[in-house]
């Protein structure tokens, strides 16, 4: 018995990094999946972004823990292709109680056209929190039996923290910091639906969205900014893995937080408590 048996969890960027290890957590504990993922690059990201092969992997993780999943390739900036995830995900498995808008990028390093990557940051992690809530609000009502909403933010998100004033950076804090306010407005109106919205806040994360080839070469090469105290963790670790922010997940939408709405919850090895 899982403690979230019988329960169907929609979530965004799933195809790795944290959006996967969420997909296979919360179905050790017993929800079905619904996995979404654009499986494309973005021009102004500087890393490879995922593909549909890592798709593929996440869903045979999911399935190699027992749970069910529907797989979906689309991009959260668009909310046609959100709604037609969510439905693909409705019909396998009836309805949708948990929402995890999970889909991120990090368009620092600034490639090509730099306003660009401001645009792509705000429309993929503002703009498409608010299309997966939209999508998923309106079933979770009308089914009656409440939900839990987690959303993706950072310790930017509460934080000044950036690296630079270039438009990826500062449209990925801004980003971050928006969704704390879309949260705090849909905890607020949806609490008499018993449905509940929470961010969580990462400090940095052992995942293809910041340990890969090109942001380490970046990091060896601007040592006075990578390495700065500020973008130390208090507690001696450089990163957390991705299951520590799962586990924070697991019990967010589970049961024994049946009355945490409203709240900014860190993971972030006391990064903001400075």
């Amino acid at each position: 018995m899982g403690k979230l048996d019988g329960r169907v969890a929609f979530i965004t960027g799933a195809a790795r990094g944290q959006g996967r290890s969420h997909a296979v957590r919360l179905a050790e504990e017993g929800a079905a999946i619904i996995a979404m993922d654009i499986c494309d690059q973005i021009e102004s990201v500087f890393y490879p972004m995922a593909t549909k092969d890592d798709l593929a992997e996440t869903e045979a993780l999911v399935t190699a823990a027992g749970g069910s999943i529907v797989t979906f390739v689309g991009d959260v900036r668009k909310r046609a292709d959100v709604q037609a995830a969510y439905d693909a995900g409705v019909r396998q498995f009836g309805h949708v109680d948990i929402a995890l808008p999970n889909a991120g990028i990090m368009p620092v390093l600034e490639p090509g056209d730099r306003e660009q990557s401001w645009y792509d940051a705000i429309d993929t992690m503002l703009t498409g929190v608010w299309h997966t809530l939209e999508v998923v609000i309106p079933g979770m009502i009308e089914r009656g039996k409440g939900g839990a909403i987690v959303i993706t933010s950072s310790a930017a998100g509460l934080s000044s923290l950036a690296l630079n004033t270039l438009p990826g950076q500062v449209g990925y804090v801004a980003a971050k910091h928006g969704v704390v306010g879309l949260m705090r407005v849909y905890a607020s109106q949806l609490a008499k639906h018993m449905i509940r919205v929470n961010t969580v806040h990462p400090t940095g994360v052992n995942s293809p969205m910041v340990a890969n080839e090109e942001y380490g070469a970046w990091a060896a090469a601007n040592p006075e900014i990578a390495g700065a105290p500020a973008y130390q963790n208090p507690m001696p670790v450089p990163l957390i893995e991705p299951i520590d922010v799962s586990n924070a997940i697991a019990y967010l939408v589970s049961d024994e937080a049946r009355y945490v709405t409203g709240v900014t919850f860190p993971v972030d090895a006391g990064h903001l408590n400075r």
